[in-house]
């Protein structure tokens, strides 16, 4: 027997998680449509690559997560960026999602004395962290179209406060986001080390809207017709799924024995809920060398100038550490003496 809208069998939840995956679902009955992030070697790979100090790598990882539920609603090519600004230890976060690759990576500039001292000080939460600022979230469809960017002040102690303020300033839209990012013991070719999990739920209530859930300001409209925003938040329906989801645990977001599929069923079996196609998410950075030779030819020639140090031009990509070495004269610069 199958769902005649996903061809996908009906059956019992996977045991287990199936990581690196989007999981989409809906509860119909409450109005609530909602994704599920399992992120396992994905996000090691991006937190492990920079040897961040741990409050950093969990503070990225939450990023990540949040990128991924956002951008993978996107409907058409495009990317999502979702980055922070701000003056405390952690000075910028930033992760982005393309759609429909689901590709994804992510990178944290911090001072490392700041956040040392945060540490030593037990004062190492995402407020302290990423102190005062905003949060952009970014929608770019490329180079021939506008984007849309959205600001909310960083004001609360998570980016789960900070993605909800953005929701109910900005969209209006009734919206409870889960994020959790840790670490397990898992072995490898060098034995056994740490391993970064992250994972995430986003719900949100979208009574007569439309078949799919919303990012931010790309479709017409926020509350229901003839309701306001205080009368969704009020809603039943949605004091009933909001409730549910804040039950969640950071351990069920992370247990590769819990799956996505198992643990929708834990919150909404008894409304009934029903999950789409699962989206694959891929570690991999969007750089390449001609890019980066197009970039550099595009500077001013006395920047280009300065660039050269031993007789080349090296440029580091922020997201993956990959080195692209050019001579001078392949970008147009001169040595100078």
């Amino acid at each position: 027997m199958t769902d005649p809208q996903t061809e996908i069998p009906i059956r019992a939840p996977a045991a287990t998680s199936a990581d690196d995956t989007i999981l989409p679902f809906e509860v119909a009955t409450l109005d609530l449509r909602g994704r599920v992030v399992r992120l396992g070697d994905d996000v090691d790979e991006i937190l492990a690559r920079h040897d961040y100090p741990a409050p950093v790598a969990k503070l990225l990882g939450e990023a990540i997560v949040l990128a991924c539920l956002l951008g993978s609603s996107l409907k058409f090519d495009g990317r999502f960026i979702m980055q922070t600004q701000g003056d405390g230890p952690v000075q910028m976060l930033v992760a982005d999602y393309t759609a429909p690759t689901g590709k994804v990576r992510g990178y944290a500039r911090y001072d490392s004395d700041g956040v040392a001292a945060a540490v030593a000080a037990g004062k190492f939460d995402s407020g302290t962290l990423l102190g005062e600022g905003h949060l952009a979230m970014t929608v770019d469809q490329g180079p021939e179209t506008s984007r849309y960017q959205g600001l909310v002040a960083l004001e609360g102690n998570s980016l789960e406060e900070v993605a909800h303020e953005y929701f109910l300033r900005s969209e209006q839209i009734p919206t409870r986001v889960r994020l959790a990012v840790g670490e397990e013991m898992r072995a490898g070719p060098d034995g056994m080390r740490h391993r970064w999990r992250a994972g995430g739920i986003l719900l949100q209530h979208l009574p007569k809207a439309s078949d799919s859930a919303r990012v931010p300001d790309l479709d017409p409209g926020d509350a229901p017709e003839g309701m306001t925003p205080d009368d969704v938040e009020e809603d039943d329906a949605w004091v009933e799924g909001r409730a549910l989801v804040e039950t969640v645990q950071d351990v069920e977001l992370l247990d590769p024995d819990v799956s996505a599929e198992r643990l929708l069923y834990r919150l909404f079996h008894e409304r009934g809920v029903r999950v789409f196609r699962n989206i694959e998410v891929d570690a991999q950075c969007s750089c390449a060398r001609e890019n980066v030779e197009a970039l550099l030819k595009s500077f001013p020639q006395d920047d280009r100038d300065h660039m050269v140090e031993n007789g080349v031009i090296t440029v580091t990509c922020e997201f993956c550490s990959s080195a692209y070495v050019f001579q001078p004269e392949d970008v147009g610069a001169k040595v100078t003496s």
